[in-house]
């Protein structure tokens, strides 16, 4: 159908006015709108311009930094069409499928394979949500579920949701957090005798969630471009 996605978590802000009189257009084009959203998140500095550096507690440049990903998450987001998340760009390549329930299930292989499957958007969609579920889990002092636990939700317009959902809770969770809460000890991703701590998963999830969208992008580009040839 080619129907363009215009999703937003619903009651959630738009990711536009990421700060006061920080508003991004929805027309920019992606290469222009990575560098604008990044300038545009620079914290604010006030008076001359040799002012000392505005010392930042470790929870609020966590939370910077997710929110200028997250930004850079939806300029793909935004732009996807339903017909991307089921393309694959290579014959080897890992989706998610309906099992005989009609539960989507991902793709899967305990040991990794070599040559690594392409994912399509579809399974990095569920990825996310699975690792983040995870994360967020973890954080709240919950055991994480299981990866066969977390399933996709059948549709990219009903995947985008379950990410935009999770976004806003992650960011509750962050604001939660205190100086001591980030030195508590976790055992996600890594084992729990790894000696890290919540600090560090929330470092991760920043990574994380930028490899992946990175990936969703270059995959909705490729996908674009194929169709223009």
């Amino acid at each position: 159908m080619g129907v363009g996605l215009h999703l937003s978590a619903p009651g959630s802000k738009s990711w536009k006015k990421t700060q006061p009189g920080a508003v991004v257009s929805r027309k920019s084009n992606i290469l222009f709108g990575y560098r604008r959203i990044a300038v545009n998140r620079l914290p604010a500095r006030t008076g001359a311009c040799h002012a000392p550096p505005v010392s930042t507690s470790r929870r609020d440049l966590l939370r910077w930094q997710f929110e200028l990903t997250w930004s850079l998450a939806e300029l793909h987001l935004d732009a996807l069409r339903v017909e991307d998340f089921g393309w694959a760009p290579a014959e080897l390549h890992w989706t998610v499928r309906p099992d005989a329930e009609g539960v989507w299930r991902p793709d899967w292989a305990d040991t990794e394979p070599d040559p690594i499957p392409a994912p399509t958007i579809g399974w990095l969609s569920w990825h996310i949500g699975w690792w983040w579920s995870a994360a967020i889990d973890q954080v709240a002092g919950r055991t994480p579920p299981a990866r066969e636990d977390v399933h996709w939700p059948g549709d990219g317009v009903a995947a985008i949701v379950w990410l935009h959902g999770l976004r806003d809770t992650w960011l509750r969770t962050l604001d939660d957090l205190t100086e001591a809460g980030l030195d508590r000890p976790a055992a996600f991703p890594w084992p729990a005798d790894a000696g890290l701590t919540v600090a560090h998963l929330a470092s991760w999830v920043n990574s994380e969630l930028m490899k992946n969208i990175a990936e969703i992008g270059q995959l909705r580009l490729l996908r674009a471009a194929s169709l223009a040839s």
